[in-house]
């Protein structure tokens, strides 16, 4: 696959954009025209040629500008990373994960030679070059999850499973949704998962927490969230709330098409093979409405489920505020006809 890495900013001047064939292949979240929480799980397995589903683990255009981003963040805060002391095998199995996937699926960008415990590993993109011990932490410049994480693209946390819960307990996070690794780690499944609204009485996480104990080795699983999001900022975390937060009262008529962005998260689970943990990535895509709105049928769909949407999840989901604007400029391109069932585009 021939791609250009784009040169482009996710804080200060915003020069994040999607091309053409990056809007193309955005994982739209909505199969159909309404939305509530659920578990809506599938297999994580090879799918269609050029998307998002097509690999493992998708490396696409904002890739360079992405590890960028999230080099800064780690600067500013390096709690961003963190690893209790008993999960550093589990960040050896994501090690290999990434890498063998890597090299397998982007062979033009991504090398790995295996000899014995002996590694080498090249990431052309990054410029990068590293030979070392598999298993070996000495011979890494820091612990394997932040080694490989600091050069893949979303974040990702790692779960021990142990009384029959999930604990998470290391994490690389620096591209979340208003959520913060150093207030959750060590937190219990449905701990971390409290602040979600109406799914608790549904039983959703009770439904998920028993399904992700069962996870077995060699079969991953995928599921969709979203939200949005004022401007193309990666890193909307609690900490960094007094940069962000401000910023949803400043949309516009004029700006909204610019300015508001679909921010939608493909989320994967795989069962590691050492550790017995589980690793959650959570790969992030930012799409602006005057992009999505080139493609009909998702124009017509986000406005129907916006529109329908329980106050409750949009005051979750942090547009509340701006509701009404998103729908005003959405239902612009809502002519009221049927859409065809599915994520893809017509």
């Amino acid at each position: 696959m021939g791609l250009d890495f784009n040169d482009e900013t996710f804080r200060g001047d915003y020069t994040f954009r999607n091309s053409p064939r990056a809007i193309a292949r955005f994982p739209f979240p909505f199969p159909e025209d309404s939305y509530m929480y659920s578990v809506n799980m599938e297999p994580h397995l090879p799918g269609r040629p050029g998307s998002v589903f097509e690999h493992v683990f998708d490396v696409d255009e904002h890739y360079v500008a992405e590890m960028r981003d999230r080099a800064l963040v780690l600067a500013e805060d390096p709690l961003r990373c963190q690893s209790l002391p008993h999960m550093t095998l589990a960040g050896w199995d994501l090690l290999e994960l990434i890498m063998v996937a890597k090299a397998r699926d982007y062979p033009q960008w991504f090398s790995l030679t295996q000899d014995g415990n002996r590694w080498h590993w090249v990431i052309r993109p990054l410029q990068i070059e590293q030979s070392f011990t598999f298993l070996d932490e000495t011979t890494l410049p820091c612990g394997p999850m932040e080694y490989i994480t600091r050069q893949t693209q979303g974040d990702f946390t790692l779960q021990d499973q142990r009384d029959d819960n999930l604990w998470i307990e290391a994490g690389m996070v620096t591209t979340q949704a208003d959520w913060s690794l150093d207030f959750d780690i060590g937190m219990s499944f449905h701990e971390w998962h409290a602040p979600v609204p109406l799914a608790h009485e549904m039983r959703v996480f009770d439904r998920a927490l028993k399904f992700l104990l069962n996870l077995q080795l060699g079969a991953p699983v995928r599921r969709f969230n979203w939200t949005m999001t004022v401007d193309p900022l990666l890193d909307t975390s609690p900490e960094n709330y007094p940069k962000w937060g401000p910023s949803k009262t400043t949309m516009t008529a004029d700006t909204i098409g610019h300015r508001q962005h679909l921010r939608v998260e493909l989320q994967t689970l795989h069962r590691l093979p050492r550790s017995n943990a589980i690793v959650f990535p959570i790969r992030c895509y930012l799409i602006k409405f005057e992009e999505l709105v080139t493609v009909p049928k998702w124009a017509r769909r986000l406005h129907r489920v916006v529109r329908d949407i329980p106050d409750e999840l949009a005051t979750y989901k942090g547009f509340i505020r701006n509701k009404p604007l998103m729908l005003d400029y959405l239902s612009k391109y809502d002519d009221g006809a049927p859409t065809s069932p599915g994520i893809w585009a017509d």
